[in-house]
């Protein structure tokens, strides 16, 4: 919240990404939430995390719910609060089509020039280890002969 209080012109959007309840930090979320709405900051919120995955142990296989920590309902609240939206992902398609309902809510111009430096440096490692090779053979050669 702070730091897009700082930036003038700046979208107002924050996209939280989460597996499961808040474990760190030292602002609850729900109070996190109400400073964001008075900074009119609109936070959309993901729950990640499959409902059900079966996994192998020594024993045999065991079903376990890896979203089980996963707070929905505080997620819900947050995203109501700000105006956003809050979204389930069970797996990467799931969040695939999230991410393509979020480029139509919230469109961003975006720059498609890309810059990929053209000189190549690899001459300079190889040119090292070719004359660390090269000194350590001429070295053997010359403790054969003396």
């Amino acid at each position: 919240v702070k730091r897009i209080r700082q930036r003038e012109n700046a979208n107002k959007v924050l996209i939280q990404l989460t597996d499961g309840a808040n474990s760190a930090g030292e602002v609850e979320p729900i109070e996190a939430a109400r400073l964001a709405a008075r900074e009119e900051l609109k936070i959309y919120t993901i729950g990640v995390g499959a409902d059900e995955m079966v996994v192998d142990f020594f024993f045999g296989t065991r079903k376990i719910n890896p979203s089980a920590d996963l707070d929905e309902e505080a997620l819900q609240n947050i995203a109501d609060m700000t105006g956003g939206q809050y979204f389930r992902a069970r797996d990467t398609q799931e969040l695939d089509k999230i991410y393509a309902i979020l480029d139509e809510l919230e469109p961003v111009e975006r720059d498609v020039r890309r810059f990929r430096p053209r000189k190549s440096l690899y001459y300079w490692p190889l040119s090292a280890a070719l004359a660390i090779t090269s000194f350590i053979m001429l070295a053997s050669i010359f403790r054969r002969v003396s």
